[in-house]
């Protein structure tokens, strides 16, 4: 039995709506600007000190392009099913695969196929993001490199710096993304019944 209280639910709304703003990498300014909700307004709701009304949340499910129950965190019942709705930003899809706000987000990102690959266009933003290729071949910029990733590599970057993900060959490209917070950083575990060579352990 769900014992969450109606107090609960909006109580987490704030950070669900502060996760979406950042994943779609929207200032507050740019956010009131579309809505037309005060900057001060918006800031407050995020934060928790403006408690969430339908008139608000009308406006920023339709920017956000999620349903009004995605906002509220209300479970969809009678249905086992998960639903993933792509979204479209800069010519690519992504797929989101984690729904929890705050933290560490995960994504499929898929770059279609173009006759001639795109000019770069790098971009910054605070976090720190991991991605592994599964199909075609990625070219990837990160402050003064410039690599190409085979399916099954992976990278890590620091998003502050400017980056830009893209085809290497014109080609399609899909991989996994892993966006967390500023100062993030993965932690890899070996096995603990091998040596630090691969060897078992004696």
């Amino acid at each position: 039995m769900d014992r969450t209280t109606d107090d609960e639910v909006l109580d987490a709304v704030g950070a669900r709506l502060r996760a979406l703003r950042r994943d779609r990498r929207i200032t507050l300014a740019d956010l009131a600007a579309t809505t037309g909700v005060s900057e001060s307004t918006l800031s407050r709701l995020e934060s928790g000190q403006r408690r969430p009304t339908l008139e608000l949340l009308l406006p920023l499910a339709r920017i956000y392009d999620v349903p009004l129950d995605d906002l509220v965190g209300a479970p969809r019942t009678g249905d086992p099913r998960i639903h993933l709705k792509p979204i479209s930003r800069y010519g690519m899809t992504f797929v989101p695969l984690s729904r929890r706000p705050g933290g560490v987000h995960a994504f499929k990102m898929i770059i279609p196929a173009r006759p001639e690959p795109l000019e770069p266009t790098p971009q910054t933003h605070e976090g720190v993001e991991w991605l592994y290729v599964l199909n075609g071949r990625l070219r990837l910029l990160t402050g003064p490199r410039d690599l190409t990733l085979a399916p099954g590599e992976a990278a890590e970057f620091d998003t502050s710096l400017p980056h830009w993900l893209g085809s290497a060959d014109g080609g399609a490209v899909e991989l996994l993304i892993l966006f967390g917070p500023q100062g993030l950083r993965a932690h890899v575990r070996s096995d603990p019944e091998r040596s630090p060579r691969g060897e078992p352990r004696r």
